[in-house]
């Protein structure tokens, strides 16, 4: 065995890499103790749990910390690239290069425990585990991240090197603090020496449970997504053949109600972060939906864009932002103003805007954002934001938020009705009579 005075004559580019891997892996360490898995609150997990699905602040909470700990996985995989490649991968290379050994054992633990923390968090709260293998465009995330990372960690040949270098450091422990380096990289030491003495051990028995683990993970995973796929389909044939037929026994009327002297009176009034809530009289779907209203659009008007549209609206061919002619191009609207600051509702346009581009969810789950139906872009972009929260009600077996419940919603919570347009007369009407005329519409007078 050599001593430390063999060990430290490595090269001096091997300690410069070393030194500099060190200082950054510490970095990320704390970083990731202090926004990783483990910080999330218990009590708010348990209701989670509870609840079944994560509400709009609890989802964007979670992609943020989880893009955050992608980002700091990226720095650990390039820091153990790195110094793995100069301290090699036995022990007769690890003794030639301690100092980048030293480095490359710390990341390799400190990945498998942060990834390890992700997925332990997943398996204990089913909703989140849904929502970590979902795309985050916004963020960079793509789909099927989680269950990548999932794989890679439980890979048994990397563990296993892993688990001979752990080794391989407990055995010198005494050599490699008398090397000259030691007093710089003590910090990496006690680093070190707190990683080996976690319990329980992730690279002994637990690495061929969490293999297991992770096959039974991977066979759920792929027989719910062809599951969803089909049951996706089939409501998408039928939500597409529904939205293009109108009511039997209607008369084509000789245009809507809604002139284009109203919709320009809409686009003088309306303000950033409006809501709007339409109506077709003649839709085949008002026949399937709850209540008089039917379809909701956030206006972003002058906060759209480069000439996106007026309307982030949601129908069978997605998220898009549509002009203001096309989505009040119905028989009836009214404008609903949320009670927040102008900060807030920039907050809220700003949660609501990365849902352009999405399909269409015929589905009409509100559990999950891979798809968004008309109300879920509001419930999106506002839940959470200042005051306002809005709950999901079971319709037709599913958890959703009806454009009837929104603006039920919404008044309790101090939206203002602002004007209403094509209901009775079919006149414009603003302030108290647009109360009076949506509350006798709901009312079916």
């Amino acid at each position: 065995m050599p001593d430390a005075d063999t060990m430290s004559a490595g090269p001096a580019r091997s300690r410069t890499l070393a030194a500099r891997s060190t200082r950054a892996l510490l970095a990320v360490a704390s970083a990731l103790d202090q926004d990783g898995a483990q910080a999330l609150d218990p009590q708010r997990l348990e209701g989670i749990q509870q609840r079944g699905y994560l509400t709009p602040d609890e989802d964007e909470s979670l992609r943020q910390r989880y893009a955050n700990f992608l980002v700091r996985r990226a720095a650990l995989l390039q820091i153990l690239e790195a110094t793995e490649a100069e301290a090699g991968h036995s022990g007769r290379s690890w003794r030639r290069a301690p100092e980048a050994f030293l480095a490359a054992l710390a990341a390799g633990l400190l990945l498998v425990r942060a990834t390890r923390g992700w997925i332990e968090l997943a398996h204990a709260c089913r909703p989140i585990r849904k929502a970590l293998d979902l795309a985050d465009e916004r963020r960079g995330v793509d789909r099927k991240t989680f269950a990548r990372q999932y794989r890679a960690t439980t890979r048994l040949s990397r563990l296993g090197l892993l688990r001979l270098a752990r080794e391989h450091f407990r055995a010198r422990r005494a050599e490699f603090s008398a090397l000259p380096e030691a007093g710089a990289d003590g910090p990496l030491l006690d680093f070190l020496d707190a990683e080996c003495a976690r319990r329980p051990d992730p690279l002994g028995r637990a690495a061929l449970a969490a293999r297991w683990r992770y096959r039974w993970f991977s066979f759920r995973r792929r027989h719910h997504s062809a599951w969803k796929a089909g049951e996706f389909t089939l409501f998408r044939w039928s939500g597409q053949a529904i939205a293009d037929l109108r009511q039997p026994g209607r008369r084509p009327s000789a245009g809507k109600r809604v002139t284009e002297a109203l919709r320009e009176r809409a686009r003088q009034t309306a303000r950033p972060g409006d809501v709007f809530v339409t109506r077709h009289d003649d839709a085949l779907s008002n026949l399937f939906l709850p209540g008089f209203w039917p379809h909701a659009a956030l206006y972003f008007g002058e906060a759209a864009r480069n000439g996106e549209g007026d309307f982030l609206e949601a129908r069978k061919d997605g998220v898009l932002f549509r002009p203001l002619a096309d989505t009040l191009q119905v028989d009836a609207f009214i404008i609903l103003r949320p009670p927040l600051e102008e900060a807030e509702i920039a907050a809220a346009l700003d949660r609501a805007r990365p849902h352009a581009g999405k399909p269409y969810d015929f589905v009409f789950d509100f559990r999950h954002s891979e798809r968004l139906a008309c109300t879920e872009v509001v419930y999106r972009g506002f839940h959470g934001v200042g005051k306002v929260r809005f709950d999901l009600v079971e319709t037709a077996g599913r958890l959703c938020l009806p454009a009837e419940e929104l603006i039920q919603q919404a008044l309790q919570q101090g939206f203002r009705v602002v004007a209403a347009c094509g209901i009775g007369s079919g006149g414009w009407l603003s302030g108290r009579a647009a109360e009076l005329a949506l509350h006798q519409s709901r009312c079916g007078l």
